[in-house]
């Protein structure tokens, strides 16, 4: 499990392959750096205080403020010591004391010291009225954020955030809404709202540009980066974090570097490269805070250096290194760091044969991440876990890790997160109603313009009894135009629709289709129909190993076989990523498994062709018709999908390119049907549920995808 620096860029990788998560924390150290060289371009960048005539900031004054704020994470109690003498003698609502304030803050926030943070927040917020009100306004709600933000806190400190009006935002000096900027870039990457975090990424980046200091967009460029990656773009992740070095170079000093190399080392992770250029950069970094004395960020240097050696299999060596970042972690009180040491010792002592004890330590770690409200992190902490006990052969571990991981999932998208599709859908949504908002404009121009037409008409026959001719002729041709304005509106309306419910890269339904389109196949009892959930195995390794072009490809292609299988007017969705949801009417006798054996045959009966490359793919697949034997069971469309969703991973633990169905349950209504459910197997080798496994053709694994994995012939099916 990876991590950043102050504002949680933190973020779990397995190879573990959630490495975005734990590189947060660097970041944060270094937004935290950032925050305080933010005071610099205040000293350096202009007078915000009521004082009639500001004196321009003593130079002596301002290069200790930026000292200061680069070397911040390493001591930050000593350097408020430090200001708190120079603040007291400057001019009372002067721009320099405004700075010296904001930056103490910052340092007690960081030094975890509650009572004064709070104190130096107020004065802030008091901060009289004229020039500089804005900046304190802004300031504040930085320096509150930052220390909620030491306790992880990242929907609290986003609230804090928020809460400053955007007209204040803008009123502020540049260095106060770069700090700001970048904060609720960083906090708004954690809590998952991508679109949000780029929004803030590149307007941080304009201010550090207009500020003019270079390890200011160095530190902007790489949070960039680090939302880029997360956005799974992680090429141009690679071209931030190149340019965010360049930057750091013309002025270095150890934090800014640190937070730099940190994520070198994260977006470089997972690009099939030298792992030597991975591990070299955690090397810098760690070397980095060693030099710049920041224990908390040696303790996630420690933390990214485990996490490479598990990539690398070598279990030995990581739990060496978590355990030498957890009592730094603990001693500095950097929850992220904590989080990620514990999660890495637990994966360690998995893969060496420690199970229960591993698996103890790594649901700790998501425990604290969920107590943190980093849901984001604790979704990847049970991905990352589950991948481990599979291949320790804890199958009934993988599938509750599984389970806990795609309930975690969908819950940050439904509470926290919209998926960059739906992100772009709400874009188009948006630039939809403009255009609406234009043709409705155009259709009042219109109505006027008949109203104008008849009164016309009106004065015309008073006049000439004969001109009424051509005044109905008028009336006339308005009413053709009107009419045709508003088709023109009802066609971009149904326009809008099919977008915002269309996935933009299959041309299948979404998620918020299928929403609407299941209620009419639920009554009263729950729904009545076949449903099936199809993920598409080792999509991770395609991507890795072809590129993502191919792995788009897959989708397309699998998509379009699925819609081979189908009627027209069953419903197919893509469920998120590599999974697909179809739910049909028919619930007779054998459809259901006979369907699915299809779908298994026409999946992986065939490479699929991209460019000069035969990319191999098989799918594990839940399904299940209801209502279902022995007691007519019909459930919620919500929890039909959460136990064909069990059951899927039931499948790719067996091995996945098969199809396990559920033929009986022996459970009267949901509740009964939720507590078999989660206990699926022991629940099937007790007899209480039944199941029907197929087996999908037999695929020859290239040596891209690591090890051949042994199936058996299409057609293969076994009642359980």
């Amino acid at each position: 499990m990876l991590r950043g620096v102050e504002i949680r860029l933190a973020g779990r990788q397995a190879p573990v392959s959630a490495v975005v998560m734990h590189a947060s924390l660097a970041f944060r150290f270094a937004l935290g750096a950032a925050l305080l060289a933010l005071l610099l371009a205040a000293c350096s960048g202009g007078g915000d205080g009521p004082a009639p005539a500001a004196a321009p900031v003593d130079a002596a004054l301002a290069r200790d403020l930026d000292r200061i704020e680069r070397a911040s994470m390493a001591r930050p109690a000593q350097f408020e010591q430090e200001l708190r003498a120079r603040g007291e003698a400057l001019p009372a609502g002067s721009a320099a004391r405004l700075d010296v304030i904001a930056l103490r803050g910052l340092l007690a926030a960081r030094a975890r010291d509650r009572a004064l943070t709070e104190q130096l927040a107020e004065q802030l917020r008091n901060w009289p009225a004229g020039e500089g009100r804005a900046s304190a306004v802004v300031a504040s709600a930085s320096v509150g954020a930052s220390y909620v933000i030491q306790s992880a806190d990242m929907r609290e400190a986003r609230k804090q955030l928020m809460a400053v009006s955007a007209a204040e935002v803008e009123a502020a000096a540049p260095v106060h809404r770069w700090r700001y900027h970048e904060q609720l870039a960083a906090v708004t990457s954690d809590t998952g709202d991508l679109d949000a975090s780029l929004a803030h990424c590149h307007a941080a980046l304009r201010l550090a540009e207009q500020i003019g200091q270079p390890w200011r967009r160095a530190l902007s460029l790489v949070q960039l980066a680090f939302t880029t990656f997360r956005a799974d773009t992680p090429a141009r992740a690679r071209e931030f974090i190149a340019q965010a070095l360049v930057e750091a170079q013309k002025d270095p000093d150890p934090m800014t570097l640190n937070q730099v190399y940190t994520m070198r080392g994260i977006v470089h992770t997972d690009d099939g490269g030298d792992p030597a250029v991975v591990l070299q950069a955690w090397s810098d970094a760690l070397d980095q805070a060693t030099r710049a004395g920041a224990d908390a960020v040696r303790a996630l240097g420690l933390a990214n250096l485990a996490d490479y050696h598990l990539r690398q299999g070598h279990p030995a060596r990581a739990l060496e290194l978590a355990e030498q970042a957890l009592p730094l972690a603990r001693a500095t009180r950097s929850l992220s760091a904590e989080s990620a040491a514990r999660s890495n010792i637990g994966l360690a002592k998995i893969a060496l044969g420690k199970v229960a004890e591993g698996r103890a330590e790594a649901r700790a770690a998501i425990t604290l991440d969920e107590q943190q409200g980093s849901l984001a992190y604790a979704a990847d902490g049970w991905l990352d876990l589950g991948r481990f006990l599979e291949r320790a052969g804890d199958l009934p571990g993988a599938v509750a890790a599984f389970r806990e991981h795609r309930r975690a999932r969908d819950r940050l998208l439904r509470d926290e997160t919209r998926k960059l599709l739906l992100e772009a859908q709400e874009r188009q949504d948006a630039e939809q109603r403009a255009r609406d908002i234009e043709l409705l404009n155009r259709d009042n121009a219109l109505k006027a313009e008949q109203v104008h037409q008849q009164s016309l008409a009106l004065t015309l026959w008073s006049a000439l009894g004969g001109c009424i001719v051509v005044s109905l002729g008028l009336l006339y041709q308005a009413f053709r135009r009107v009419r045709r304005a508003n088709e023109a509106l009802a066609h971009s309306n149904a326009s809008l629709k099919r977008q915002s419910e269309t996935d933009p890269l299959t041309g299948l339904a979404n998620r918020r289709h299928f929403q609407a389109a299941v209620k009419s196949l639920s009554g009263e009892g729950g729904l009545a129909a076949s449903v099936f959930l199809i993920d598409i195995d080792h999509f991770k390794r395609i991507n890795d190993a072809f590129g993502h072009a191919a792995g788009d490809a897959v989708l397309v292609e699998i998509a379009r076989r699925l819609r081979e299988a189908v009627r027209e007017d069953d419903l197919i969705v893509r469920w998120g990523g590599e999974e697909f949801l179809i739910v049909v009417r028919t619930r007779e006798g054998l459809f259901a498994p006979q369907l699915a054996q299809r779908m298994l045959d026409l999946i992986g009966g065939r490479p699929v062709q991209h460019e000069a490359s035969e990319i191999p793919a098989t799918a594990s697949i839940g399904f299940v018709s209801l209502p279902v034997p022995p007691h007519g069971l019909r459930l919620p469309w919500e929890s039909a999908i959460d136990l064909v969703d069990t059951v899927m991973y039931l499948a790719k633990s067996q091995g996945r390119n098969k199809a396990y169905g559920v033929d009986r349950i022996d459970a009267e209504d949901a509740l009964s049907a939720a507590q078999l459910t989660a206990r699926l197997e022991s629940a099937w080798n007790e007899g209480l549920v039944g199941l029907q496994a197929l087996h999908g053709p037999a695929v020859a694994r290239t040596t891209d995808f690591g090890s051949e994995i042994p199936m058996s012939g299409s057609g293969a099916a076994a009642s359980a």
